[in-house]
């Protein structure tokens, strides 16, 4: 293995695919201020690879996770990782545009993704972005994953969760049309025909049962959010929005350190380990739509 440089960024590569791993080792090593320290061709072998290596020059600074591995899968591969070695920063790299286990990936603490056909640049920048200590959020290919994700995950939760729709399904009449957006909102009232007399009896012989309109609930309602300060709020609906801290300051006519300062306080009142999570968090509680 050649010598790495003293500053460069130290990478470990984690797929299953051996020209996938090639391709991206030429690319890092294309790079002066980047250098690959190790491979792995599954995730228990890139997390072997970290413990075998902590505190020394071989100890990757980024790992790059393909989700998708026999054995040991990127997912619970990162949440190893971490475990052993917070400081490790990992880019979950997926193949397709809504990998449901992209968004598991920022759960277990990733500090972003990008589609493996994003373009060379997007990668190299992604790795220096998430080595300086900040997060992949800015592409649009992330953006739009997030916004899928939650969305559709919400959807689910919401069908899942719904007695009369179940009950609706189950009978083999349509299900009611609940969109996106209405998924996302945990105030919007549902049918339940135990409790709705009449309407709920119609649902049970087979009508798609009414779910009342209501007025979009107030985001900021939510108990994550009670303690952010109304300056804290405009940082970080555009922190969910995608904005870098430098968008931030020309948006809102802010100093550098201002806005600094202002993430520090919004990430330690989430409990957010970065701006992805923070991300989600938007898109969860909807500060942000999905779209």
């Amino acid at each position: 293995m050649t010598a790495t440089a003293p500053h460069a960024v130290r990478v470990l590569i984690a797929d299953d695919q051996p020209l996938v791993r090639g391709g991206f080792r030429m690319l890092v090593d294309s790079q002066p201020d980047l250098a690959v320290v190790g491979e792995a061709d599954d995730g228990a072998a890139a997390v072997d690879f970290v413990r075998t290596h902590a505190g020394s020059a071989l100890a990757p600074d980024v790992v790059l996770m393909d989700v998708r591995m026999p054995g040991m899968n990127g997912i619970d591969a990162t949440r190893s990782v971490l475990h052993l070695d917070p400081r490790v920063r990992v880019i979950v790299l997926t193949t397709f545009d809504l990998d449901e286990y992209a968004l598991e990936g920022i759960h277990a603490g990733a500090s972003g993704f990008l589609l493996k056909d994003a373009r060379p640049e997007e990668l190299l920048d992604a790795i220096r972005t998430v080595a300086r200590g900040d997060a992949v959020i800015a592409p649009s290919t992330t953006r739009r994953l997030l916004s899928h994700l939650v969305a559709g995950a919400a959807g689910a939760d919401a069908v899942r969760d719904d007695p009369a729709v179940t009950g609706v399904a189950q009978a083999g009449a349509p299900r009611a049309d609940v969109s996106r957006v209405d998924a996302l909102r945990s105030d919007v009232p549902r049918t339940d025909p135990a409790r709705n007399g009449a309407a709920g009896a119609a649902g049970a012989a087979g009508s798609v049962p009414e779910v009342p309109h209501t007025c979009p609930r107030d985001p900021w309602r939510d108990p994550r959010l009670r303690t952010l300060t109304a300056r804290e709020r405009e940082v970080f609906e555009l922190i969910g929005n995608g904005l870098s801290n430098g968008e931030i300051m020309a948006e809102l006519f802010l100093s550098e350190p201002t806005v600094k300062t202002h993430v520090s306080h919004i990430l330690a009142k989430l409990g957010a380990r970065d701006r992805v999570q923070a991300v989600v968090i938007a898109y969860e509680t909807g500060v942000v739509l999905p779209g």
